[in-house]
């Protein structure tokens, strides 16, 4: 199914009327073949498109025609005055104008298939937004179904209902039983027969439309000449229990005749203002808020045209034309209807006399005729309506499994499960009885959906999106926000727990679809949204105004493999603190020899990884001739703005066989500190990633250069930490992480050493420079920051720190201890202080052992031809480095570099869950790499999960 295709071959009715000849049936359009005769004689036989008058004005029209204009347009001016009235009828119908423009403009964004408002809004929004505002369609079409039957059974009662107080009829057809039950039951036969005709087919009542439309002209056209043509008379009252006098006659009466005055000016100054009383049907006060939300039922339906879409000639041209038209119309009635009634009739007949106009017409079987005809066409169109949304929503698989059932059609396509279930709700409002109490609940169901939709157009607006670029222009962010505003007043002026009841139902159904609906392809108004802001952020997020006191980590995490690589990127995003992360690849290859980039198909399974592992990261893939240019590259366009990466983290190069950790069942990815996976407990296997195998592997040949399966040498690694300094990213380096299982190492057993306490371990001090044993440079206050805020994660917030502090004979330990305590209380990091005597590895450091000299470092056993050979060549060229100084990295030797190992190992009791420890720069001399790291790798072995890190800019202050 393309975008173009069309939803459904039926229309929806979004509000309250539908129209029109009905289009096939999805199922069936879709069952027949291209090119078949049965297809070419369907084509042939398409219904005629129709026009601006009989697809738009004539169904709008026939939604808003209905209860107020015959049975409560009485109601609306004795309760509430002339001059309230037509307060109203501007509020109303200026918070429908702004939706009626926000209709227009997504109407009018581009080309409209069949399928009405819902098809638009979600299409045009996303399944959020459409979802939850489909399900208020059809919760207000409900409704409103059940309105219009209670207003007919209403009409009916009144003119062939026996006197519910048990007084003699006026009239001799009154012969109905009257009461709640006897309501109750007319208005389930009214529904029962409202199902019958959607079960048989909505063509029924579309070919039925334009008779209905001419009839309720007709009786308009003679409810104004009887404002004229007919004298003055008295009019008979109906009685009601709720008027009745008390039992003993004391209570208060009330007069059982009203006059139709004709034209009299003290009958218009007498209905000038508001005179709220008891309502007659109800026994309830009325109010501003109550009266208005039975007006606003006769503003509903503005979206009957927009659901013509399909059926259209030209839906961008006859959409806004169409509507803006039926909609003046209808203002214009009103006034004029709110006016001659209150010039003739005094206020007693208008307030206790819904069906007056009866009474007064030229022939009253007229506006009887117009009310049956109108309203039963109303809730009928209602029902149909909310069917074919229910339907809409079943097909889109919004809901999943909950509305499956809904999906079931009849042979000829008719969705004949959502008609019953729409019924059954039907016959579940029609419990409250009476029109005027659900009239309010009706009312706020449609503000909240016209609230959506100027929302829905709001949000397109600030999007800023190419694309939304409808025909319709008379529109503005003002006026949707007017509308907004509008609705949601008038919402809780109505009934405020009603209104807040219903936001709140509706932003569940967002949450639900947000979270629990499969992806869909429609296109998601958040992710414009967010864009959009976030842009304009990033554009004020200026990186000459950074601070040292608002630094945080914005780390690039080098990846080969993520098959080996779980746990190190599980634990760099907790020390990431709300900065930026990125994951980053390096595939080796050349464009200029490829047919396409080989990074485009990679990128699902990277996303797939980081929703799998619950990381919040972004990632990069660049493809590059080597490892070095490709971090490089990284390094100098990864982030945005001020969203820049200023910490580099690598995997440790060295001989470890790395182990598949995304097959293996046990490790667990959740963020939580539990150590059983929620996928174990459901029995849920762990997503399938599209990435290659590891060295090392039995379905993997070993290639490279250097014949080990590793295409990054020692000389090309330490050039990359190099690179990153001199572009003054701080580098940290982590070994050992290739076991490393978050959930076990935060809930160690009880019977571990430190009775299932978590440590981290920090070594503040050069180990390789014992000279140079200050905790105060830059790189050890780096490396403190890094422990502080791996201790601030939730998380972590248990573990405790362990500092320890490299002191020698004759120097005052007590001393040494209390001035970096001081320094820890400045900085405000809680930690424990150990003093660790270290005089013993200090002693096999070179500078200890007498003047320096170009003597060969002592070897261990295990140094090869070659490195002897390496060697060998270093010191014959000694004198070609500057000045011949002396360099640190050919004068360590590895009894020192083994000493310092072992001391390291002997603090750790009980063992600590991960180390930070002083990363030295490389030396300046290229020569010295393989060397540099091989004293890393001597220094680290067998640590367990350790980082090396050198910081190079200032990330801490003292300072408020």
């Amino acid at each position: 199914m393309t975008e173009r295709t069309p939803l459904l071959h039926y229309r929806l009715s979004a509000s309250v009327n539908e129209s029109g000849p009905r289009s096939p049936p999805a199922d069936q359009a879709l069952e027949q073949h291209p090119g078949s005769p049965r297809k070419r004689s369907t084509q042939q036989r398409q219904p005629k498109k129709l026009s601006i008058f009989f697809g738009v004005v004539v169904p709008t029209l026939l939604s808003m025609f209905s209860v107020v204009v015959f049975l409560r347009i009485g109601f609306l001016v004795g309760q509430s005055g002339l001059y309230q009235a037509i307060a109203m009828f501007l509020v109303a119908y200026f918070i429908i104008c702004m939706t009626v423009l926000s209709v227009c403009a997504i109407s009018t964004n581009g080309a409209l298939d069949a399928g009405g408002a819902y098809y638009m809004i979600s299409r045009a929004l996303g399944p959020e937004f459409g979802g939850s505002i489909g399900i208020m369609f059809f919760l207000a079409n409900v409704c409103g179904s059940a309105l219009y039957v209670l207003g007919l059974v209403e009409a009916i009662v009144a003119s062939f209902g026996v006197p519910e107080d048990g007084t003699l009829a006026t009239s001799p057809y009154q012969v109905l039983p009257s009461g709640y039950w006897w309501s109750l039951l007319y208005a389930t036969a009214i529904a029962l027969l409202c199902l019958l005709v959607c079960l048989v087919g909505a063509h029924i009542y579309a070919k039925a439309t334009f008779l209905i439309f001419l009839v309720v002209m007709f009786v308009l056209c003679t409810i104004f000449i009887s404002f004229f043509a007919v004298g003055p008379r008295t009019i008979v009252l109906p009685r009601s229990d709720t008027y009745n006098p008390t039992a003993n006659g004391t209570g208060p009466t009330f007069p059982t005749s009203a006059n139709f005055t004709g034209f009299k000016l003290g009958t218009l100054l007498g209905n000038l203002r508001a005179d709220y009383t008891l309502d007659y049907t109800t026994g309830t006060m009325m109010t501003f808020a109550t009266v208005f939300a039975v007006m606003f039922n006769g503003c509903t339906g503005i979206m009957a045209g927009s659901n013509m879409s399909g059926d259209l000639k030209n839906p961008s041209y006859a959409i806004p034309r169409g509507t803006i038209t039926a909609v003046i119309f209808t203002f214009i009635i009103y006034n004029l209807l709110s006016v001659l009634v209150a010039c003739t009739c005094d206020r007693v007949l208008l307030q206790r006399d819904y069906s007056f106009l009866r009474d007064i017409n030229i022939w009253n079987p007229f506006v009887t005729i117009g009310v049956y005809s109108s309203t039963f066409s109303a809730a009928m169109s209602n029902l149909i309506g909310a069917s074919r949304i229910l339907y809409a929503l079943a097909r889109d698989d919004l809901f999943g499994k909950v509305l499956s059932p809904a999906k079931k059609t009849s042979y000829s396509g008719n969705p004949w499960v959502s008609v019953l279930i729409s019924w059954f709700l039907v016959q579940l409002v029609l419990f409250s009885g009476k029109l005027n109490t659900i009239a309010s609940i009706v009312t706020i169901f449609f503000l909240l959906v016209y609230a959506a939709v100027d929302l829905a157009c709001l949000a397109l607006e600030w999007a800023s999106a190419p694309n939304f670029r409808p025909t319709f222009r008379y529109f503005t962010w003002h006026t949707c926000v007017l509308g907004i505003v509008g609705c949601a007043v008038m919402m809780f002026l109505i009934n405020a727990i009603y209104a807040s009841a219903s936001i709140a139902f509706m932003l569940l159904l967002l949450l639900l679809i947000h979270y629990l609906s499969p992806t869909s392809s429609w296109g998601y108004i958040s992710q414009a949204l967010i864009f959009h802001q976030v842009r304009k952020y990033l554009l004020m997020l200026d990186v000459r105004k950074d601070h040292v006191k608002f630094w945080r980590p914005q780390v690039l995490l080098m990846v080969s493999n993520p098959r080996s690589s779980v746990g190190l990127i599980t634990f760099i995003n907790d020390i990431k603190k709300s900065g930026l992360y990125v994951l980053g690849h390096v595939q080796l290859g050349d464009l200029n020899t490829l047919p396409s980039d080989p990074l485009q198909s990679q990128y699902d399974s990277w996303l797939s990884l980081v929703d799998h592992l619950n990381i919040k990261a972004f990632v990069n893939l660049t493809l590059a001739d080597s490892v070095r240019h490709g971090i490089q590259h990284l390094l100098f366009i990864s982030g945005l703005g001020g969203m820049r990466p200023n910490t580099l983290v690598l995997g440790f190069y060295d001989d470890c066989l790395p182990k598949d950790k995304l097959i293996v069942p046990s490790v667990c990815t959740s963020q939580s500190t539990d150590p059983s996976c929620a996928s174990e407990e459901l029995g849920e296997q762990p997503p399938l990633f599209h990435f290659a195998s590891l060295r090392g592997s039995s379905d993997r040949k070993d290639y490279g250069e250097f014949g080990d399966g590793k295409v990054l040498g020692h000389q090309e690694y330490v050039a990359i930490i190099a690179d990153a300094m001199k572009m003054l990213k701080n580098v940290v380096l982590a070994r050992y992480f290739n076991n490393f299982d978050r959930a076990q190492v935060l809930s160690p057993p009880s019977s571990s050493p430190g009775k299932g306490a978590v440590y981290v371990d920090v070594w503040p001090v050069n180990l390789l420079r014992p000279d140079s044993c200050s905790y105060v440079d830059t790189c050890s206050l780096f490396l403190l920051q890094l422990a502080c805020i791996l201790n601030m994660v939730r998380a972590w917030r248990k573990a405790t720190l362990r500092l320890f502090l490299c002191v020698e004979e004759g120097r005052s330990v007590r001393g040494s201890e209390e001035k970096l305590g001081q320094l820890l209380k400045e900085l405000r990091i809680k930690a424990q202080v150990y003093p660790v005597p270290w005089d013993q590895q200090v002693a096999l450091h070179w500078q200890r052992q007498g003047e320096w000299s170009k003597n060969q470092p002592s070897q261990s056993p295990a140094t090869t031809k070659e490195e002897k050979k390496q060697q060998t060549e270093e010191e014959e060229n000694e004198d070609d480095y500057v000045n011949s100084f002396p360099s640190n990295t050919t004068r360590l030797s590895d009894d020192y570099l083994a000493a310092v190992n072992k001391l390291i190992l002997d603090q750790a009791r009980p063992p600590p869950a991960v180390r930070f420890l002083y990363l030295p720069r490389p030396p300046a001399d290229t020569r010295r790499y393989t060397a540099y790291l091989r004293h890393l790798e001597l220094l680290t072995e067998d640590l367990g999960p350790t980082l090396l890190i050198h910081g190079v800019t200032p990330v801490i202050t003292t300072d408020l």
